[in-house]
């Protein structure tokens, strides 16, 4: 089993792509929207010079539309604010890095910039956009130097699986998360790997930012504290592992291969999130909160019924598809990623027509703590 550092969506732009199935973030930074505008305002606000030049990093910024969108709300923010303050207009250059790991569909996100071009017409701020391999558990820039770190739909993915369990010291028996049959010892491992992760990438983004500097944080978390009533992001995972189980009952997977497979993941609780960044007395929490999100990303009503599970069964496939296929194609081949996820999408369906499943998802609006010198 590969560590998080094999962790990538699914690339290109094709059916299959992440490019092509990642409406359920989209909606993310659409939720989160105002509360980029505030932070981008309020390093707005903080710019010392009349010329000066904003550095934003979008972290984990995979390929496809969302890519483009953090960007163009940046820059849609700081034009917005640049024109509020006409008495005292400044010359704002914006300089983006979008950050993922190498195994990243850079060349599509590449492609894809041209459709900036006609972003805010002829007054749009000046912007320059560059691609940053590597991990966000490394250090990644000068002592500060950015203004504004941005993370969607990222966090939740660890540096690593935990080494007691890719070496089988440990094993989550019939499970590739956390379920209702993972032994407590497996928990901890994967807690205390988030805690490490989520501590390093903190140290990190602090020295990188200026004083004063913003992060924007949404990632998958949980509704409780309880650690077996992990919820629908546990349950979407068991689904999964249920669907390779039938594989091996069909012969199309070994049962050790199964039981070897761990995703690097962990979805903490907002009260997990909170007392590691008070913990780490380098950010001012400013706001966070947790929300939530329909499993299926093409259903947008707030009722608790599923119309249609047969076709939500298939959009969820879609969309878990393109975020594991690379991890499993890794780990079992790619000869059984068909009928896999077409056993995924009737598992899904049949789950739905129980309630409508929904994802927490915890965002986070942290201003780093002022140091003197």
């Amino acid at each position: 089993m590969k560590t998080g550092s094999g962790v990538r969506m699914a690339t290109g732009n094709g059916e299959n792509s992440y490019a092509a199935n990642s409406r359920l973030q989209e909606k993310a930074i659409l939720e989160t929207r105002p509360m980029l505008r505030k932070a981008i305002e309020e390093v707005y606000k903080s710019l010392s010079d009349r010329r000066s030049t904003m550095v934003v990093a979008d972290l984990g910024c995979s390929s496809g539309p969302n890519t483009l969108r953090v960007v163009s709300e940046v820059i849609g923010a700081v034009q917005f604010y640049t024109r509020k303050s006409e008495e005292q207009r400044r010359a704002v250059e914006v300089q983006f890095f979008l950050n993922d790991l190498p195994g990243n569909d850079f060349n599509l996100v590449f492609r894809s910039l041209e459709q900036l071009e006609d972003l805010g017409g002829k007054e749009t701020q000046p912007y320059y956009v560059a691609g940053l391999p590597g991990s966000y558990y490394t250090k990644l820039f000068p002592s500060r130097s950015v203004h504004f770190f941005h993370s969607s739909y990222s966090l939740m993915w660890r540096s690593k699986v935990p080494e007691e369990l890719s070496s089988c010291t440990h094993v989550n028996e019939g499970n590739i998360y956390i379920g209702k049959t993972t032994p407590p010892i497996v928990i901890k491992l994967l807690q205390d790997q988030f805690k490490t992760d989520f501590e390093l990438f903190l140290t990190l983004r602090s020295r990188e930012l200026v004083n004063g500097g913003r992060m924007l944080l949404t990632f998958l978390g949980r509704n409780s504290e309880e650690m077996m009533m992990h919820g629908d992001v546990s349950t979407l995972f068991e689904l999964v592992a249920k669907s390779l189980q039938s594989l091996v009952l069909k012969g199309r997977v070994e049962k050790e291969k199964l039981d070897s497979f761990n995703l690097p993941y962990y979805a903490p609780s907002v009260k997990e999130v909170k007392a590691l960044i008070n913990e780490s007395k380098l950010f001012d929490i400013e706001h966070v909160r947790l929300f939530q999100s329909n499993w299926d990303p093409q259903d947008d009503l707030d009722s608790d019924v599923v119309l249609d599970c047969a076709s939500s069964g298939a959009n969820v496939a879609k969309c878990i598809r393109a975020v594991l296929e690379p991890l499993i194609v890794d780990h079992f081949g790619v000869d059984i990623i068909e009928e896999l996820f077409m056993v995924y999408a009737s598992v899904v369906a049949k789950h739905l027509e129980k309630a409508k499943a929904k994802y927490p998802i915890i965002v986070a609006s942290l201003k780093k703590m002022q140091r003197p010198g």
